[in-house]
């Protein structure tokens, strides 16, 4: 159950369209490493974590990222809206436009649109919590990117925001991995998953 607050979770107010920079903005909202590939990661992962502490965190930021997702689709739409016929032809919008029109659609700045299979899910708690620290320092890395392209402060203050998240919620999976250790038998984590107790030899911690 969430309480859903009718507001950004960061305000996004742009002043200038500019649809080329929204084409590369939009990789953060339909792309590999984005913010709707990452609410689904973790929203779905916590299903298989055994760890009530663990699941909390996942729950956390699964959460946080779609209002992450709010914020991205927000300044997509202020980087496009009120465009007129030479706004779009030049600035290379028309490809997306005669698809979409201006309308918000998750797709990566190649022009593949949103696939699940970005969407990193094993049901081990090892391999799910090192694919969500992977994941948060890609999409740091993304924001990165995107802060190098841009100059208006507009735009680079929310983004520099969401970046800063990001590393955020890669130190809060970094300690659900020392909470699962904690929980695992510190001489092999591999071979022993405290979710099955049978077929590693021994009892899991």
């Amino acid at each position: 159950m969430w309480s859903y607050e009718k507001k950004l979770q960061y305000p996004v107010k742009i002043k200038n369209p500019n649809p080329k920079l929204a084409q590369i903005i939009i990789s953060q909202l339909g792309g590999p490493d984005g913010e709707l590939a990452a609410s689904m990661r973790y929203l779905h992962q916590r299903y298989a974590m055994p760890y009530k502490e663990i699941t909390g965190i996942l729950t956390d930021v699964g959460t946080e990222e779609l209002a992450h997702l709010e914020m991205i689709a927000a300044i997509l739409y202020q980087l496009t809206r009120n465009l007129n016929e030479e706004q779009i032809k030049d600035s290379g919008f028309d490809t997306y436009f005669v698809d979409h029109t201006a309308g918000i659609y998750p797709i990566a700045a190649s022009g593949v649109p949103f696939d699940m299979k970005y969407v990193g899910i094993k049901g081990d708690i090892l391999a799910d919590l090192h694919e969500d620290m992977a994941a948060e320092q890609k999409a740091r890395v993304t924001y990165d990117n995107i802060l190098r392209l841009t100059d208006d402060p507009d735009v680079r203050d929310p983004i520099k925001y969401l970046r800063e998240r990001e590393i955020v919620h890669y130190q809060r999976f970094c300690d659900g991995l020392r909470i699962a250790q904690d929980h695992m038998d510190s001489r092999n984590f591999y071979a022993c998953n405290p979710a099955f107790d049978r077929g590693c030899g021994k009892t899991c911690k």
